[in-house]
């Protein structure tokens, strides 16, 4: 019968400095960790009890799949070669022959399943398309977020559901784990030196958590996760999947999910390190000041939130829809946007055009003309 005293320390299954006295079905011990581990609660353990490694954010940005700087939908035609971030902030795919996709955001609309992450991104093959080779959603590191993982035993978690029509033979998904030794690189261009390893996971209409580890080589400097969806036959309504919850974690057990910038407003900064977008709704939203250097050009400056990765290249839509203001009077058939020279990580500089209308040396607020599709986008990405 059990007394509440302290078990003896001369029967006690202990032999070592650091050991913990626990229980299984008998008294048991559990070995000292490592220096630097934590001890955490694990069902799955024998004891109940296990160490794990601490110190290193889970490096995967936008792995709860909540920032859409550039949209929350996007018609993907066939044959679409890869484009770094094109959909989802800091994810990125391809199509091949006969492949027109959609990839937008869903909400998960399941507290049982998930631990509570909101969204998810929903790749899903159009009905009546044909092509069957492998469609791949990759988020690709860059060198200076791999190298600290180098030599680490890693896990590598998500969670995924299909849809009711999902074609992948066996309702496969398959995972990848990339490393390279190159530095910053773009891991759908392809890595020096690279090793991959895969692992088929089976979907179900119900959310699950898929784990996958890995030994990272101890020379890699660049490291890229993959899902790959390879559809069978003709795509019908609900030939989709949806993934969320994409995490690394040092060890071989998948700790709950954590978004990389701990916090919403940390994993926008994030993202913004790799894309800034200005622009895109339906309001006439401000952009900046300029200032014309003539009749017919004007010349802005932006102060972008974070310091980007590198000096950013500059994409626009509907130029004709930008506007400028002066005095309540506004300018707008914009005929070109174009990058300036000033252009650093810190700040995009840019210049608008049109035949004649400015007032040379005046300064004009610059905005979109209540348009969806205006927008300036200022992209460092892999």
């Amino acid at each position: 019968m059990a007394t509440g005293r302290l078990p003896d320390p001369n029967t006690a299954p202990l032999t070592a400095k650091g050991d913990l006295y626990t229980y299984s079905t008998v008294p048991a011990k559990l070995a000292v960790g490592s220096n630097g581990d934590t001890l955490v609660a694990d069902s799955s353990a024998t004891t109940g009890l296990r160490w794990t490694s601490v110190g290193l954010a889970n490096p995967i940005i936008n792995g709860g799949m909540d920032i859409w700087q550039r949209g929350t939908s996007f018609s993907l035609a066939a044959s679409t070669a890869y484009t770094a971030g094109a959909v989802s902030d800091r994810w990125q795919t391809k199509t091949g022959t006969n492949q027109a996709c959609t990839i937008s955001r869903q909400t998960t609309s399941d507290t049982t399943n998930l631990p509570n992450i909101q969204y998810c991104l929903r790749y899903q093959r159009n009905s009546g398309q044909t092509g069957t080779a492998a469609l791949t959603l990759a988020q690709s590191l860059e060198s200076t977020n791999a190298i600290p993982f180098a030599g680490k035993v890693v896990t590598l978690s998500f969670y995924a559901r299909k849809g009711a029509d999902y074609s992948a033979a066996s309702s496969v998904l398959k995972s990848f784990f990339v490393t390279g030794t190159g530095t910053d690189q773009n891991a759908f261009a392809g890595y020096t030196g690279e090793v991959n390893t895969s692992q088929d996971n089976t979907l179900t209409t119900t959310w699950q958590r898929f784990s996958q580890t890995h030994t990272i080589p101890t020379t890699a400097t660049e490291f890229a996760v993959f899902t790959q969806f390879i559809p069978v036959g003709t795509a019908s309504t609900n030939d989709y999947y949806e993934v969320t919850g994409v995490q690394i974690d040092v060890g071989s057990v998948a700790l709950p999910f954590r978004r990389s910038g701990g916090t919403l407003a940390g994993e926008l900064a994030a993202c913004q390190r790799y894309y800034i977008q200005y622009g895109g709704s339906a309001v006439d939203e401000f952009y900046a000041w300029g200032e014309s250097a003539s009749t017919n050009q004007i010349l802005g400056r932006l102060h972008f939130p974070v310091k980007m990765r590198s000096i950013p290249t500059l994409t626009t839509s509907a130029v004709g829809t930008f506007k400028v203001e002066r005095s309540g009077t506004a300018v707008t058939s914009i005929t070109a946007v174009a990058i300036s020279g000033v252009t650093s990580p810190y700040v995009g500089g840019f210049n608008l055009t049109k035949t004649s209308g400015f007032t040379a040396g005046a300064m004009y607020a610059i905005m979109a003309n209540n348009d969806l599709t205006s927008y300036l986008g200022w992209s460092s990405e892999l």
